[in-house]
């Protein structure tokens, strides 16, 4: 049975930072970040965690909402993440 979720989500990698991505199988990327063999900006970075997750019908809907993450600065992201319930107030020292 083929898998038509596709997801965009939000790792927070070890030295803090935040990176975006797209996938049709979370469970499988994020254990591909964590291995090394992920996208190259979370290499040297891991081990990463999963803080954010959301489900789109359509791969174009999921890569827009990547997009448009991409292109805020750090302190929009963590305003956009505390807006969706996936981080505290602590979470602003990362």
């Amino acid at each position: 049975m083929e898998n038509n979720t596709h997801y965009f989500y939000v790792l927070t990698c070890n030295d803090g930072s935040l990176y975006g991505g797209y996938t049709k199988d979370l469970k499988r990327r994020i254990e591909q970040h964590n291995e090394g063999k992920g996208a190259k900006y979370t290499r040297g970075r891991g081990p990463v965690e999963l803080t954010f997750y959301q489900a789109y019908a359509s791969k174009g809907e999921a890569l827009r909402a990547e997009y448009r993450f991409k292109q805020l600065p750090r302190k929009k992201k963590l305003e956009y993440l505390m807006r969706a319930g996936e981080l505290d107030v602590a979470a602003e020292k990362l």
